[in-house]
């Protein structure tokens, strides 16, 4: 393993080098509130969906991330949700939470439109113990780990009708510098660390297409930037049957390909998978990441809680 300062370098100054920090999920367009919080105004009714991810099985401090949402309409005009995250690489953790506010309104009689801003704390972490350096008396070394947390908000907005949505979000609007440089370093050596949190932009759009009372299709979009990086594009198509099984693929441009799966039970739970290979033609390796996603919809069972 490289020396400790060179890992520091890489996460303090992650948006100087132009790395993408946020981490990516395969299956967006079904736990899409966790790319665009502007989304929670299209549902009428509240849901929990909760995703975990496995990246690169078989590579030593593979990235592992755990994200848990809850989102839906409160009114006719506003939709309230909520993320808790954790998302670890190696010596590297971030956890954190957010609380959204949405807003929408008819723009014509088919099409709507919301906005939501979220606001919440983001927490990074390097630990120290147990890191294979070159060189055990790098003064990088010096301290406990390091600890750093943020204040972090995101923007969002989303326009859509009954079979689609398009829309856009920004997260990490405050681009908060974390100074994960440690504090015992940084007095000695008299260092300051200007590593921030990178602005992203992202781009979400799906649209559902009936063949008939059985069979669907919904392609759906993800593209994901920040400054002078590769533009990331995800493309999906998911089919279903009976809006019950569905299944189908992905597509990223960086070469991996995914396969997805899932089951919905009495349309209130849900359990989806998926499969995702990373192009070693293209990354020079291969390897295979698991992505699983539980949902549970809290949709009125009846005509009267309907009325209600």
């Amino acid at each position: 393993m490289k020396k400790i300062s060179i890992l520091i370098i890489a996460i303090c100054f992650g948006g100087m080098l132009k790395a993408q920090q946020l981490p990516q999920i395969t299956q967006y367009m079904i736990n899409n509130y966790a790319v665009n919080p502007a989304v929670a105004g299209m549902y009428d009714y509240y849901q929990v969906k909760t995703t975990i991810r496995n990246q690169w099985v078989g590579i030593t401090d593979a990235p592992r991330t755990t994200v848990l949402s809850i989102y839906g309409r409160k009114s006719k005009n506003v939709g309230l949700g909520g993320l808790v995250f954790n998302d670890q690489a190696g010596p590297t953790s971030r956890i954190g939470g957010s609380a959204s506010y949405t807003y929408s309104f008819a723009m014509t009689r088919a099409v709507k439109m919301s906005f939501a801003l979220s606001g919440g704390f983001t927490q990074f972490k390097i630990t120290k113990q147990g890191l294979n350096v070159l060189d055990d008396n790098d003064y990088l070394l010096l301290g406990n780990d390091v600890v750093r947390s943020a204040p972090d908000a995101t923007f969002g907005f989303n326009m859509y009708g009954d079979k689609w949505y398009f829309g856009a979000a920004i997260p990490q609007l405050l681009s908060a510098n974390l100074n994960l440089m440690d504090d015992d370093y940084a007095r000695i050596y008299n260092e300051v660390s200007e590593g921030s949190l990178a602005r992203h932009f992202y781009v979400l759009g799906a649209y559902k297409h009936d063949f008939n009372p059985f069979w669907s299709i919904e392609p759906s979009v993800l593209l994901k930037s920040v400054e002078a990086a590769p533009l990331q594009a995800d493309f999906g198509v998911k089919t279903s049957y009976d809006d019950k099984l569905w299944f189908g693929m992905g597509y990223r441009n960086n070469g991996e390909v995914a396969a997805l799966l899932g089951y919905s039970i009495q349309e209130r739970f849900m359990i989806g998978y998926s499969y995702d290979v990373l192009n070693s033609d293209m990354s020079g390796y291969g390897s295979a990441s698991h992505e699983f996603m539980i949902g549970i919809r809290f949709v009125a069972a009846n005509e009267s809680e309907i009325m209600k």
